[in-house]
């Protein structure tokens, strides 16, 4: 097989470099715009497709396990081809199967439309910083923050503040179709506006087992992960099976990638002390960004009472803090070239917040929940992606492509084990506190009279209920159940985020380069060139 090497060319000017990232950033936009588009109203959805609790969970971390394991595929291929192509034709799958996905009749289909959603969402989070690092040093990143920003605010604040009001307004369909005139726009800019360097050819080998025990090892972690505690009893030969099975299939693939021509994932990068701490870290982090943002969306609506309109709006300064204190980072690390201290003040942040947070009930003063979300979003959005920026910084230029989507892998892989393994957490405690407020429930439901039958035969699907549309009684009963059962779930993240905390202090504190991958490539092939032609005498 023959790919492609980037072969640099002149430094790019401030215009040339703001056209180049036009179509990246309106690609991004697609991406956000179509995964939180539904978060505000997604206990509804599964509530109108008479999905349960483990649905609700397995319609996220369906996505989150397939970005897992396609993250790094993106990365080697980016490595391997054309960067440019391989991002219109991940961006198109990507809206095409958030688009099929409003047609969903069932949650089986729903999650398996975003099973494919994930698979190419995996190229566009990866090949969006690789294909910015071929013409954006370290150092000069943070001075586009501001841009990278601004596109998160309308994507990730709102996507659901949008998606609710077409819930409440239309239908929650038509949240999956919003993306479609975007990502046309998005393939048509980059095509236009995305000039990459020159490339030359040279014969690779794709690391086809390499894929192939990468993806089943980690979905059998994760499904095991997910269904058990639910499904069947952590302590049984099923969750044993699962488990051994995870574990050879992952050992083969460590085997393999030690004897690829061109592996999957290098192991030798894990020789890098940045690297291998970057990786550590986003793991963690993984989990307080997706598991929060996750269930923090069913606190509000089934706790709060809030609408999927309303729910956009209440997560908000989760959003703003991560969002204005990226930009604000990003704006400092461009300006100083130092970053440890920013990155080290957000791990704290993020212990800090998710603490708060697991101390919140149902009737919690809103004005206080909002402010722990912001201290919590300034923390993920001081690291988060400065964890890519460290190790592009320091891995070799040819390697760029497979250390980049490695961290993104390692932080989805976090975020899919956190959302998996917190919402069976969520599962069994749920019924387990319904089952010791029975005296209650059962008061509550002996006051409606004739629509206690109904509601009794409702609650008994197992299905997610709709805390909303409950008479008041037997409401504040749920809202008090949820309002206690999510937050214990940030009370779980908090202490796994203190590894982000030691990990991020593990860091070496290198200084930020100012060349670009092309620049360093130029460099390198120099350096090949030179040292071909001092030993062509010797040879003759």
């Amino acid at each position: 097989m023959t790919a492609t090497a980037p072969v640099a060319k002149p430094k790019m000017t401030h215009r040339e470099i703001l056209t180049a990232l036009t179509g990246i950033l309106m690609g991004m936009f697609v991406s956000i715009l179509a995964n939180t588009v539904v978060s505000s109203s997604l206990p509804l959805i599964v509530s109108d497709l008479n999905g349960s609790q483990t649905s609700y969970t397995w319609v996220v971390t369906a996505t989150l396990l397939a970005t897992t394991i396609a993250t790094p595929i993106w990365g080697k291929l980016a490595d391997l081809g054309n960067r440019k192509l391989l991002l219109q034709i991940s961006l198109s799958i990507f809206v095409l199967a958030s688009a099929s996905a409003g047609f969903s009749q069932d949650t089986s289909f729903l999650i398996a439309m975003r099973v494919v959603q994930g698979l190419a969402g995996g190229g566009v989070g990866a090949l969006a910083q690789i294909v910015m690092a071929d013409f954006l040093s370290p150092r000069e990143r943070g001075k586009y923050m501001g841009l990278f920003g601004a596109v998160m605010a309308v994507g990730t604040v709102g996507g659901p503040l949008i998606g609710g009001f077409v819930t409440d307004a239309i239908n929650w369909r038509w949240n999956f179709f919003i993306a479609l005139p975007f990502a046309i726009a998005a393939v048509i800019l980059i095509q236009r506006t995305l000039h990459l360097p020159a490339i030359a050819k040279r014969k690779v080998k794709i690391d086809y087992w390499g894929i192939v025990l990468l993806s089943a090892g980690v979905s059998l972690l994760l499904i095991w992960m997910s269904l058990g505690g639910s499904q069947f009893e952590w302590a049984s030969a099923t969750s044993y099976l699962m488990i051994a099975g995870a574990v050879v299939l992952l050992a083969l693939f460590i085997l393999v990638e030690t004897k690829a021509t061109e592996p999957l994932l290098s192991l030798g990068l894990f020789k890098n002390r940045t690297f291998t701490f970057a990786v550590i870290a986003s793991l963690a982090i993984g989990v307080s960004m997706f598991g929060t943002s996750v269930f923090l969306s069913q606190y509000m609506i089934m706790a709060r009472g809030a609408s999927a309109t309303m729910a956009g709006l209440m997560s908000f300064p989760l959003m703003g803090g991560l969002l204005v204190i990226s930009t604000i980072g990003g704006a400092l690390i461009s300006r100083t070239g130092k970053w440890k201290a920013l990155v080290v003040t957000g791990s704290v942040l993020v212990v800090i917040g998710l603490f708060l947070l697991g101390t919140i009930h149902y009737d919690t003063n809103y004005a206080l929940v909002a402010t722990y979300m912001f201290i919590l979003g300034a923390g993920m959005g001081l690291v988060m992606q400065n964890m890519v920026l460290v190790v592009q910084n320091s891995v070799h230029v040819k390697e760029l492509g497979v250390a980049s989507s490695a961290v993104n892998f390692f932080r989805t892989l976090g975020g899919t084990a956190g959302t998996a393994g917190l919402g069976a957490v969520l599962a069994t405690t749920v019924p387990s506190m319904i089952a010791d407020r029975q005296y209650d429930l059962a008061a509550a439901l002996a006051s409606l009279g004739d629509q206690a039958k109904e509601l009794t035969a409702a609650l008994g699907s197992g299905n997610l209920p709709s805390v909303a549309a409950m008479p008041e009684p037997v409401r504040v009963i749920f809202e008090s159940i949820y309002g206690d059962a999510v937050p214990s779930l940030f009370s779980i993240a908090a202490p796994l985020s203190l590894i982000v905390v030691v990990a991020v202090c593990l860091i070496p504190n290198q200084s930020l380069k100012t060349q670009t991958a092309s620049e360093r490539m130029q460099d390198l092939d120099a350096e090949d060139k030179g040292a071909g032609k001092a030993e062509k005498p010797a040879g003759n």
